[in-house]
């Protein structure tokens, strides 16, 4: 295929997704011509529109589109969307088309590529490298599967020298990648309509790990088992990389970190949970051997705000705390409940999860059924099917799941229905988690919470 730079129009197919959205935006920040189509308009799409790009809702062929040239257009798509008419036309007039995936190894070819990978843990680990590089000044790009706290944004331009990823292993998509650096966080279960069962998913983050051409510059957390040498990284226990004596004061957590040579004692953020501890870790590690100085990282740490949609939190002087969380998977949310537990042991906590897939939801039914009991009422929302449809799935339903479910107080609802639901329960804290469409929830259930 031709030099990106010889394109002068960028079609995305499904632009309002995390992934592709970033990658429009870095040939928009390029001065490139970008278009695109997706099924929602959504607070990320209006945003895109905002900063210039011509976005349309509905799969029609209209003169936006016949007007492009296949000569310097190429068009990006991502496995998320099966069949769409303007897919099916482009394909059929020989325009170029490439995965999100094949066009973001492309672009980090030319970089020091710095790619985080995991089940659980990439986009806040991704997105904390990224925070690290920019208040160490370093020339970086990120492409990010979350939309940072700090810059507001899921792509930030700082420089190119090095490129900060994150490594997506549905489709198999972080195998197009070019990591001289890496993480694996993590290789649970998951998308096991893609990898069939634990081990070949086991293997694909083997294969992922076998791109980085050298043992030092990949960081495994402890007890991970990736097939090559490594460096390792944990929390209370050691390894090359390690983070202990976490402390808690008020909804601040402190940590020591150590190196293979040294200690650094009394990091502090306010991010919860000791699977974030885990992350701070490892980029620290990352930032380290890059060359920053502890002073500096110490500071970026402490000044970290976060990614929207993890464990976003609000606390109201009427005393109630409203948390919005992208978690789901049930390790995911055991990390999320774990944590509000943690810091609020006796508070009532009210829990609106909407499943993600009719497949994850029947593959890991039990284990969300045991994580969701935790709560101490619960509202569970349909089923959202994304990119699969109901009847492929017969019996598999947000009914079913709740059977599964060992509370007294729980119900399932529509997420029309879900605001009003929610304004009738008494809890002191609300927690409403999932990738779906949940958070059309957010903005009206910030605004009520603060009236209660």
């Amino acid at each position: 295929m031709k030099n990106l730079e010889t394109y002068q129009n960028f079609y995305f197919v499904g632009i309002g997704g995390i992934g592709m959205s970033a990658l429009a935006r870095y040939f928009n920040a390029s001065g490139k011509n970008v278009l695109g189509y997706d099924k929602t308009n959504t607070k990320l799409t209006q945003n895109l529109m905002k900063e210039g790009i011509d976005i349309v809702f509905e799969d029609l062929i209209d003169e936006r589109i016949t007007s492009l040239q296949q000569e310097n257009t190429l068009v990006i798509y991502t496995p998320a969307i099966k069949t769409l008419g303007i897919l099916d036309y482009f394909n059929q007039n020989q325009f170029e088309v490439l995965k999100r995936a094949k066009v973001l190894g492309l672009i980090t070819e030319n970089t020091d590529c710095i790619a985080i990978a995991g089940t659980h843990g990439k986009t806040t680990t991704s997105t904390l490298v990224s925070h690290l590089c920019k208040e160490a000044d370093l020339p970086f790009s990120c492409f990010l599967g979350g939309i940072s706290e700090n810059f507001k944004s899921n792509f930030l331009y700082n420089g190119s020298t090095y490129s900060v990823v994150e490594a997506d292993e549905y489709d198999r998509s972080f195998l197009n990648l070019s990591p001289d650096w890496a993480v694996v966080t993590s290789t649970d279960a998951d998308h096991l309509d893609i990898y069939g069962d634990k081990s070949h998913i086991e293997e694909g983050f083997r294969q992922f790990a076998a791109l980085v051409p050298e043992d030092k510059k990949l960081f495994v957390r402890k007890g991970v088992e990736i097939g090559r040498d490594h460096q390792t990284y944990a929390v209370n226990e050691k390894a090359d990389y390690y983070s202990d004596n976490l402390r808690m004061d008020h909804d601040k957590i402190y940590f020591d970190f150590h190196t293979p040579t040294e200690t650094i004692r009394d990091f502090v953020w306010e991010i919860p949970g000791i699977h974030n501890v885990e992350n701070a870790t490892v980029a620290l590690a990352i930032l380290h051997n890059l060359g920053a100085d502890f002073d500096t990282l110490k500071k970026a740490i402490a000044n970290f705000k976060g990614i929207k949609r993890r464990y976003t939190k609000h606390i109201y002087e009427n005393g109630k705390i409203y948390i919005d969380d992208y978690a789901h998977h049930p390790t995911e949310i055991n990390a999320v409940m774990g944590s509000i537990k943690t810091f609020y042991p006796d508070k009532k906590l009210l829990v609106a999860f909407q499943p993600h897939l009719f497949s994850r939801t029947r593959d890991f039914a039990d284990g969300f059924a045991e994580s969701l009991s935790n709560a101490d009422e619960l509202i569970l929302l349909d089923i959202y099917p994304a990119r699969e449809l109901q009847e492929n799935f017969e019996g598999i339903t947000s009914n079913w799941l709740l059977e599964k479910v060992k509370l007294d107080k729980k119900e399932v609802s529509t997420l029309s229905d879900a605001f009003e639901k929610i304004k009738e329960k008494d809890f002191d804290i609300l927690l409403t988690v999932g990738a779906g469409n949940i958070d059309t929830l957010y903005d009206p259930i910030c605004e009520w919470v603060a009236k209660i």
